[in-house]
């Protein structure tokens, strides 16, 4: 069990880390030849704009989508200073050239646009419409008498989905990488809230898996969504999807407010609900080197307010 509990969050990046304090937010970047370098972060904020939406189970959507936008803007930072932008304009088609000189940013906002359609409309497929299409043929081919496990079925096969994309993805260097970095984030702040200097040594000591992590929120959302499932009576796809949809507030304020409850308290009961995330850690927060941690401790360092506002116990 830590010392203390801190509101200290981060955010793995490409060959960076961002840490998330109550009063600023700085990301860390490691270069080739191994130097670190520091940037603070600003996004806009409702949560701060309307403190309203602070309160608990209105704060667990606004919050996520604060963090959406921050980590956007991070990552877009990260992927320049990894110079992973400058990759792709060196092996720009002619095709692509000639689309940016004959109609310039339109296009390429255009592309932009329709790529994150399209992802969206393939998530809501795969892990709302293909379940649910796959045990109604299921139920047709073995009868009625499973139609109690339908949203059992549908959360499993959801699970699995994800899982099979993070072993996936994480065959690529660069997320091997991130998860890395992933690492060096979680043993930073258990070592921050042991009470112990923050140095190589102390960091490289501490636990890889922290139950205030965005891993955990992930699968702890698809495990809500079963519960929410069994209270949903349409079998009809779209019907069902539309309901599940709607639903998404509901399974990210329970989820969001569970997870703040694992972070804070160590019993019997947070830690069977913090279990699941936990093991899913295991693909996504791996060992880091000594520079990732130094990474880590640069970025922690400069958001640890001196008044000790972001202790939360």
């Amino acid at each position: 069990m830590t010392k203390r509990v801190t509101s200290i969050g981060g955010q793995a990046l490409l060959e960076g880390i961002m840490m998330v304090g109550p009063k600023k937010n700085t990301a860390a970047f490691c270069d080739e030849a191994g130097n670190i370098t520091t940037e603070d972060i600003t996004a806009p904020s409702l949560r701060e704009k309307y403190p309203i939406l602070k309160k608990p189970f209105l704060r667990g959507v606004f919050a996520m989508i604060d963090t959406m936008r921050l980590g956007l803007k991070a990552l877009t930072l990260s992927a320049e200073k990894a110079g992973l932008e400058d990759e792709e304009a060196e092996s720009e088609s002619k095709f692509d050239w000639w689309l940016s000189e004959k109609f310039g940013d339109k296009v390429m906002n255009a592309v932009v646009a329709i790529g994150s359609v399209l992802g969206v409309v393939l998530a809501v497929v795969l892990f709302f419409f293909l379940p649910t299409m796959l045990f109604n043929g299921l139920e047709s081919l073995l009868g009625t008498w499973i139609g109690g496990w339908r949203s059992v079925f549908e959360g499993l096969l959801r699970i699995l989905i994800f899982v099979g994309y993070i072993v996936l993805v994480s065959r690529m260097k660069e997320i091997d990488r991130t998860f890395r970095y992933h690492g060096a984030e979680h043993k930073t702040i258990f070592c921050y809230e042991n009470m112990l200097p923050l140095t190589v040594e102390n960091v490289q000591k501490q636990k890889r898996f922290h139950p205030r992590c965005g891993s955990s929120f992930m699968i702890l959302m698809l495990l809500i969504g079963i519960l929410i499932g069994f209270f949903i009576p349409f079998e009809n796809p779209f019907l069902r999807t539309t309901c599940k949809l709607l639903c998404l507030p509901l399974v990210v304020s329970i989820g969001y407010e569970l997870i703040k409850l694992c972070g804070r308290h160590d019993n019997l009961a947070t830690r069977i609900i913090a279990a699941p995330g936990l093991w899913f850690q295991r693909l996504t927060v791996k060992e880091p080197d000594e520079k990732m941690i130094e990474a880590a401790i640069a970025a922690m360092e400069a958001v640890i307010p001196e008044n000790g506002e972001d202790l939360v116990r």
